[in-house]
């Protein structure tokens, strides 16, 4: 029958000898005083009777397949090496569940491996497998265990999914539990069969597990969490998602005895609650990244944050609906959080004016702040937390629709000399200035400059960004649709230190004309050019980026009016660093081109012309052939 695993352990068929080989006699002791003897044959199989301890048994199988499981057990755990093993379990489906189901431990004779066998078992745990749908069977898993034992041992396991008619259970999973003792890392995601009983035999041979990650674990309880909590005192990290059996107990288990965790992330588990979380943050001393998502907590445990998350330096609260803003702003003034560098908040409506100002007095330092779809901020408080916070570089803003062009300006001019970085996204409460406010000091160490399908954001706001940012070194506007090349020339003619990358995407009312700007005033430091979807622009671009932009490594210039003419400027342009060329949807590029792109492509390492028409199949193909090393989409 066809083999099931092989020596590497990666779940393939194994084509070496049986451990019935029909080339030589073979002798094999069961205990101490019976002895089976296999004569040399071309075929396993016997015509006459085989003879145990003077007992005949009349039977056409292979004669050691008469014996039962336990005899096999002890001739198998006597196998001297990996290959033995290997070549053993791809017997049958038989041998592979007895060897399966020997424990590491348990083999004997282990002075007698072979050399190479001894270096493999002293890496212990360098191996990974993924199984993943149809593959993620207990089968799978067997060979799995058997096959990475003595290959180094398995380090992670990730299975994903299960097969609908023989999925994984708890006995594929206690396979590779006996197997693989230097599993470090186990991730179990949408695999409904596998419980509580699975885990237990984790979580009595794994005990250098240290990261877990449970996803859509229906059958999995507090139980399995608590017992794996209790023998694997490594665990660093651990994630719980979409469990619905566990709660807080087994968060209780975590807290009790593992001192050394640092990562918890737990997401829509209905029975986790206040208890649960409190219990967690008062206890790991150690934890420096939390993740709360969609639970049913309150002020209480998001106040227990504040007091006791002294190491936590990457927090992120999602979906508490449950958590007012007293809660939020018992987190900010508890003046606990004070390692806090990276606050995301989203879709809390506890976050507010006041909140939001309590969290930028009480981190002192915070050095990213992401707000997303908290529909109770505005410009007072946005204005509020940058003047109380002194250490912020990043600050990202999205779906916060109560926040206007004053609010985002101001706290510009408001905040501290640190930041570095500003992006917005999707704040539909912005619409365009009918005046500039002179007042403003500008912020001199912005760099990076993002504002993302902000329809209202237009022409008068973009100079005055220009004024207040004058040090900008990358620049997105992708989707503003209503800005202009008259709204654009004076914030590309601000920026005094030089642009490098520029993003100007879904920008459909821009022309060559301020791409030609572009060009004169940055093209000694531009390095990536995004203009994708930009219709207005013409061959004029690529022959001004081809002049005076050497440094350009990256040009986006799909679904524009670009043309042969364009593209064979482009081949002949001072840049030698371009890499990566998008032509996508460039109908007037032909094959005339193909030359040009020839040249480029010493260079290319990507080049994506997929919907250019007027490229023949042909030419695509010897475009592949001799671009060998380019990455080409079509």
């Amino acid at each position: 029958m066809p083999a099931l695993v092989n020596y590497r352990g990666d779940g393939d068929l194994y084509s070496g000898p049986s451990l019935c080989s029909g080339d030589s006699g073979l002798l094999l002791s069961v205990g101490s005083h019976v002895e089976i003897y296999c004569p040399p044959r071309k075929r396993s199989r016997i015509s006459g009777p085989c003879v145990v301890s003077g007992n005949i048994i009349d039977d056409k199988r292979p004669s050691i397949d008469v014996l039962p499981d336990e005899c096999l057990f002890e001739i198998f755990r006597r196998l001297p090496g990996g290959r033995e093993r290997s070549s053993t379990a791809s017997v049958s489906k038989r041998w592979l569940t007895i060897l399966s189901s020997v424990r590491s431990s348990e083999f004997y004779n282990k002075e007698h491996v072979s050399a190479d066998d001894d270096i493999e078992m002293e890496c212990n745990g360098c191996l990974t497998r993924c199984v993943e749908g149809k593959k993620a069977t207990d089968v799978r898993l067997s060979a799995i265990a058997v096959g990475t034992s003595s290959r180094g041992g398995l380090g992670k396991l990730s299975i994903r999914g299960s097969n609908s008619l023989r999925g994984v259970s708890n006995f594929g999973l206690s396979a590779i539990a006996r197997g693989c003792p230097s599993l470090k890392a186990l991730s179990l995601w949408n695999v409904p069969s596998i419980g509580d009983e699975g885990l237990f035999e984790i979580a009595r041979e794994c005990h250098s597990l240290e990261k877990l990650d449970l996803c859509q674990c229906p059958s999995i309880s507090n139980k399995g969490l608590a017992a794996v909590a209790k023998s694997c005192p490594s665990l660093t990290a651990v994630t719980i998602e979409s469990c619905s059996n566990i709660g807080n107990d087994g968060l209780q288990a975590l807290a009790k005895f593992c001192s050394k965790l640092q990562s918890i992330t737990i997401k829509d588990c209905a029975r986790v609650g206040d208890q649960g979380i409190a219990s967690l943050l008062s206890s790991a001393s150690a934890l420096t990244k939390v993740k709360l998502q969609s639970l049913n907590i309150t002020d209480y445990s998001v106040a227990v944050i504040g007091h006791y998350g002294k190491a936590i330096t990457n927090l992120v609260l999602c979906g508490l609906q449950n958590v007012s803003q007293k809660g939020f702003w018992v987190m900010g003034n508890a003046q606990g959080l004070q390692s806090l560098s990276s606050f995301t908040v989203s879709s809390c409506r506890g976050i507010t004016d006041l909140s939001i100002e309590a969290v930028g007095k009480g981190c002192p330092n915070l050095k990213h702040m992401c707000v997303r779809k908290c529909c109770f901020v505005s410009d007072n408080g946005l204005v509020a937390f940058a003047k109380s916070t002194s250490s912020v570089e990043s600050l990202q803003l999205e779906e916060c629709n109560r926040i206007t062009q004053v609010g985002i300006l101001t706290a510009l001019s408001s905040i501290s000399s640190k930041l570095k970085s500003v992006s917005l996204v999707k704040c539909m409460g912005i619409k365009d200035l009918s005046a500039e406010f002179s007042t403003l000091s500008p912020c001199e160490s912005l760099r990076s400059l993002s504002i993302r399908s902000c329809p209202g954001f237009g022409s008068t706001s973009l100079a005055m960004v220009g004024k207040l940012c004058p040090h900008l070194h990358n620049l997105d506007l992708s989707g503003l649709c209503g800005i202009t090349d008259i709204g654009l020339l004076p914030l590309l003619e601000c920026c005094e230190s030089g642009l490098t990358k520029v993003n100007l995407s879904e920008c459909s009312n821009l022309s060559d004309e301020v791409v030609l700007a572009l060009a004169r005033l940055h093209g000694t430091t531009l390095e990536l050019v995004n203009l994708d979807g930009c219709q207005k622009i013409t061959d004029a671009t690529l022959v001004a980026l081809a002049d005076s932009c050497p440094l350009l490594n990256d040009l986006d210039v799909s679904k524009c009016l670009v043309t042969d003419a364009g593209v064979a400027a482009l081949s002949h342009g001072v840049q030698s660093n371009l890499q990566v060329l998008s032509l996508s949807g460039c109908s007037m590029v032909s094959n005339k081109s193909v030359p040009a792109l020839e040249r480029m492509g010493k260079m290319l390492v990507g080049l994506n012309i997929l919907h250019c028409n007027s490229i023949s199949n042909s030419k695509v193909e010897m475009l592949t052939e001799k671009l060998w090393r380019c990455d080409i989409l079509s």
